[in-house]
């Protein structure tokens, strides 16, 4: 009778708790002085920081920019979306011409992975999840920000249009 009522209440709190945890999607570290929900990213350090707002962030793993490709600077989130559709720059297509104009939402070759924060500026950049894990920690990028995909799904729950993006090199 004990082991069943164990089991019951194992299987109850595995039902109720968050797919993704704190600890799965990323580090709590000490982050003092910014405004809670705003990101930072450390290109140097291939690290992105989600301010709480209590002195600490959320750090986790990233991609960048390769050389020469690489940027700094303020931008916000202009729009949130799952799983979004992909259509490369001009110079990603010049670079790879036998890029499609359009990769379908969903189709396995599109490095847009499970969600996207498209940031603002020129429209060229987001911070978006990967069909290439292995790319994450890497400067890999034409200048987006990679991210794992459970952590630009723990990331997308927790931002809004608007968010703040500072980019340090």
């Amino acid at each position: 009778m004990q082991l069943s009522r164990f089991l019951l209440v194992v299987i109850a709190l595995l039902l109720t708790s968050s797919p993704l945890s704190q600890a799965q999607a990323g580090t709590i570290v000490p982050m003092e002085g910014l405004k809670r929900n705003t990101i930072v990213v450390k290109t140097s350090q291939r690290r992105l920081y989600l301010a709480l707002g209590d002195g600490s962030a959320i750090r986790y793993p990233i991609g960048v920019g390769r050389d020469g490709k690489q940027w700094t600077g303020q931008r916000r989130v202009i729009s949130k979306r799952l799983r979004p559709a992909w259509s490369p720059t001009a110079q990603i297509r010049r670079d790879n011409p036998r890029i499609p104009k359009i990769i379908p939402a969903g189709a396995p070759n599109n490095p847009m992975g499970a969600a996207a924060l498209l940031l603002s500026g020129d429209g060229q950049y987001a911070i978006h999840g990967t069909n290439k894990p292995g790319s994450v920690g890497g400067f890999v990028s034409y200048g987006c920000i990679r991210m794992l995909n459970e952590d630009i799904m723990d990331l997308y729950s927790r931002v809004n249009i608007g968010t703040t993006v500072i980019v340090m090199p």
